[in-house]
């Protein structure tokens, strides 16, 4: 990327966000020249300060790009008990984000916006694997539904506007990510980080079991954060209207044979209890990944295992409060 590529990354501060920026900078962009809204500072979910974003980013320059992570996302717990926020929240941020980016001059200037979007938008009983013009086939799992939804009007929002103003844009889809720096609260977290920490706390206490969820059947596939980062920068890179394209790394595991696979990559020596009174989500998660090595000429690189071996050690060096 040209060192001088201004560049206003929401979310950068996060978990896929701290990668990305990263990225950019191996990448040659400058530091300065990569502006990371906090939250504290900008509410997305605002029209107003979604416009001082872009007027004060750069003191007076404009962005040439815009990365947009930030979300309000959880796991199954957390979308059942705020589905109306998560969908508030995930819809008014890309609304508002990608109209000012058009009130903004991005697309004259040369410039694109990339909205990152999920695979919960995918309908619930889609074939395995998901293929992305399958997307609108049917209705999305119920749990997280409204999040779903919400994402996936962000990209017809912006196909809209690159029919009317030749708007530049991409859209990609990545499957459930993990890493280190994930989300551990128990509250909120995805379902590996919340495996690991499970597993790793109890170790710590001595406690004779772990409770999972569901039944252990539903299946997930699951990619690495660092190659997410990189598939979203490629599409930053060659794309240029919001064709879905899914990021995966091609493989699906039962999320049985995930706790199984956890355990002992941890060392816990307990008992697994499933409450199978608790929903198991979507039944099975697997992506097609073949568009995204046909137009980004990106692939997964990181090993499943070795992937969690990170996370594990990420942990165990960065334990939370127990």
């Amino acid at each position: 990327m040209d060192p001088a590529t201004r560049v206003i990354l929401t979310g950068g501060a996060g978990f896929l966000g701290r990668v990305v920026t990263q990225k950019l900078i191996d990448r040659g962009v400058r530091p300065e020249h990569i502006f990371i809204p906090r939250r504290a500072d900008f509410d997305l979910t605002t029209e107003a300060d979604v416009a001082r974003l872009y007027r004060n980013a750069f003191k007076g320059a404009k962005a040439d790009l815009v990365i947009h992570l930030a979300a309000e996302v959880g796991g199954i717990g957390a979308n059942r008990r705020s589905p109306g926020r998560y969908f508030f929240a995930n819809m008014a941020m890309a609304l508002h984000l990608i109209e000012q980016a058009r009130l903004d001059d991005l697309h004259h200037r040369g410039g694109k916006f990339i909205q990152v979007g999920t695979i919960c938008a995918y309908p619930k009983f889609t074939p395995v694997p998901f293929k992305e013009e399958d997307l609108w086939n049917g209705y999305p799992e119920e749990t997280n539904a409204p999040y779903g939804v919400a994402k996936k009007a962000a990209w017809q929002m912006l196909d809209a506007y690159r029919l009317q103003y030749g708007f530049a844009s991409a859209y990609v889809l990545p499957v459930n990510l993990y890493g280190p720096h994930d989300n551990f609260d128990l509250e909120s977290s995805h379902v590996i980080p919340a495996l690991i920490r499970k597993c790793i706390d109890a170790q710590a206490r001595g406690d004779k079991e772990i409770v999972c969820w569901g039944t252990g059947q539903a299946s997930r596939e699951f990619l690495y954060v660092d190659d997410a980062a990189e598939g979203i920068l490629r599409a930053a890179e060659v794309m240029s209207d919001p064709e879905p394209i899914n990021l995966g790394a091609g493989f699906e595991i039962k999320i049985k044979d995930l706790v199984d696979l956890i355990v002992k990559l941890t060392g816990f020596k307990g008992a697994i209890t499933w409450d199978t009174t608790k929903p198991d989500g979507q039944p099975r998660r697997q992506l097609s990944v073949d568009r995204a090595a046909q137009r980004l000429g990106w692939r997964a690189q990181v090993s499943f295992e070795e992937g969690l071996k990170r996370t594990i050690d990420w942990y165990r060096a960065n334990p939370s409060p127990r």
